[in-house]
């Protein structure tokens, strides 16, 4: 543990984590007034998923036939889980921000009559702007800096402790109100920008006793060339797919929604975007998302004509809809003085049970992180600068270094590789049932006593690293346990003995807890009975022998990528 002298500071506003929905909580909070500290993990600006590519918005004109026709789409694709307020919210929200986003000199493209077509930003640009709007606003950031645990006293928030990671000095932020803005949970998955996403702000809000909505909504996977990290995966809609004999696996209409994931079940899948067929296809295809091309470039693959392998990398709660729960419209939490934004929250109100995509979102980021921060002010201002006369405790417990007088963590790179063979895999994650959802949520249990403990004396690193291991344990049992709650098949969750969509579910799931998880309807009310389900083998269903861990992909070369390291 670093001997440095800690770095202490006190403001109004703590904004945890530094992609799209912080960055827009950071302005609103500061834009009204408030002292705002920034603590992101990486470097705001260029960490997390949004910043490394490009992204589509929910960018409707205020026409009502329009928006509502919009709503009504999403409600249905969600499982009529989602509140058409909320939606009417968000394309309000995000309407009015990216006019203020042109304001600050974005330049978006513009049609054959010079309108402004504000419904895609390209990442880099976008988060380079926001950088700089935070720091206009009076946001001081605090890069490569994550959150180790929040303060609280008995009367709520009151900050956070981390360690930076560029001094190995530890610091702590005294604050009237937080934000969590740490994103989802994709569980170290490779996927391009989402190897600070490990669930952290899910884990430091579960230790004050807030619920989880939606995390049986996370059996979301997206396809990247084998040897790459990028998962953008809308350029394959272009692609022709084949087979390692160079037999072509699909030919006339739609792709099935589960195209992929079966029949990399069965083996190696190749593409070629030989849909693509003019220069002018090619070009707009490059100039939309050119870092989707760069791997391929350097492998010296021509996309277009070249097959190329696939993999599927697993995204978790990053594109799916599960986190932190919210109660209130500016979205606060049920402890005062707590908000949260963006992926970390639960997008259940707006995206119900269907995956949020990128364009659902990068509005909620906006939205989310524009809420939040508005409330965050209004409530700490409130206070009258009191933060930092408060008695504040830390509330951190696992994976830090003393947690509840527990031994040291030994062998943290093996942990996370144990969770990882419980979530990655197709066959227990995405082909979900219940024996084998249950024989790995067993599995999880058994790490969770191994991560209650952190390392003493160790660096920045080795410590932020145990705290992701810690979160990610917690993420991938919440998930598990949700997911077999949800005894029924509706937007992105499927349970094989369970194929039809069940009435009496209809109503969000809240998970919460950390040694013991329990699982309620949102509201109030039991959830029903789990009848005794078709023997697993009578179904034809995969089960997991033993403890082996079960590969997400059928051939060697695809395998490679998503096996952990």
């Amino acid at each position: 543990m670093s001997q440095k002298q800690p770095l202490q500071l006190t403001a109004d506003v703590l904004v945890i984590g530094g992609g799209p929905a912080g960055a827009w909580a950071a302005w609103s909070a500061a834009s009204r007034g408030a002292r705002v500290v920034v603590a992101d993990k990486g470097f705001l600006g260029s960490s997390g998923a949004t910043a490394p590519g490009g992204t589509n918005l929910l960018y409707l004109p205020p026409d009502p036939a329009l928006r509502e026709e919009a709503v009504r789409k999403r409600m249905k694709g969600g499982g009529f889980l989602s509140e058409p307020s909320w939606i009417h919210g968000v394309l309000d929200q995000v309407y009015e921000s990216l006019e203020l986003v042109e304001s600050w000199g974005y330049p978006f493209r513009r049609d054959e009559n010079g309108v402004p077509m504000r419904d895609h930003l390209q990442g880099p640009e976008y988060m380079k702007l926001m950088r700089r709007a935070v720091i206009k606003a009076g946001a001081r950031i605090l890069d490569q800096s994550p959150a180790l645990e929040l303060l609280v006293d008995e009367h709520g928030v009151g900050g956070a402790r981390g360690v930076s990671r560029l001094d190995d000095r530890e610091w702590e932020v005294r604050a009237g109100a937080v934000v969590i803005a740490t994103g989802g949970c994709a569980f170290l998955s490779k996927g391009l920008g989402c190897n600070v996403l490990t669930g952290d702000g899910l884990l430091m809000a579960a230790e004050l006793g807030v619920e989880l909505s939606g995390m049986e909504f996370s059996r979301q996977y997206a396809p990247s060339a084998a040897f790459a990290t990028n998962t953008r995966g809308r350029l394959l809609n272009w692609a022709t797919f084949y087979a390692e004999d160079g037999t072509a696996l699909h030919s006339e209409g739609p792709r099935p929604h589960d195209f992929l994931p079966k029949m990399l079940s069965k083996g190696p899948v190749y593409a070629v975007m030989d849909k693509a067929d003019t220069p002018e296809k090619r070009a707009i295809l490059r100039s939309s998302h050119a870092i989707f091309f760069l791997p391929l470039d350097r492998a010296g693959i021509d996309p277009f004509t070249q097959p190329f392998p696939l993999t599927l990398r697993y995204e978790g709660t990053v594109r799916g809809t599960g986190g932190i729960r919210l109660v209130g419209e500016d979205c606060s939490t049920t402890v005062a003085g707590l908000y949260a934004a963006g992926d970390a929250a639960t997008r259940e109100r707006v995206t119900g049970a269907q995956s949020g995509g990128g364009a659902f979102n990068a509005s909620w980021a906006i939205s989310s992180g524009t809420w939040s921060g508005r409330a965050a002010a209004r409530y700490a201002l409130a206070l009258g600068g009191r933060a930092g006369q408060r008695s504040l405790r830390p509330a951190g417990g696992a994976g830090l270094a003393g947690a509840r007088g527990t031994s040291a963590m030994t062998d943290v790179p093996g942990i996370i590789g144990a969770v990882q063979r419980e979530v990655f895999p197709l066959e227990i994650n995405y082909f979900r049932s219940e024996p084998v959802l249950r024989e790995s949520l067993q599995r999880l249990h058994g790490l969770w006593p191994l991560v209650q403990g952190g390392i003493p004396g160790g660096d920045a690193r080795e410590r932020v690293r145990a705290r992701e291991a810690a979160a990610m344990v917690a993420a991938a049992r919440w998930i598990h346990t949700a997911g077999l709650a949800r005894r029924e098949t509706r937007g992105m969750h499927t349970l094989a003995e369970y194929p039809h969509t069940d009435p009496a579910y209809g109503r969000r799931l809240l998970v919460s807890g950390l040694d013991d998880i329990h699982v309620k309807f949102e509201g109030g009310g039991e959830v029903p009975p789990r009848p005794d389900p078709a023997a697993a083998a009578h179904l034809g269903l995969p089960r997991q022998r033993g403890h082996e861990p079960l590969q997400p992909t059928g051939g060697d070369a695809v395998r490679k990528e998503v096996t952990p390291v």
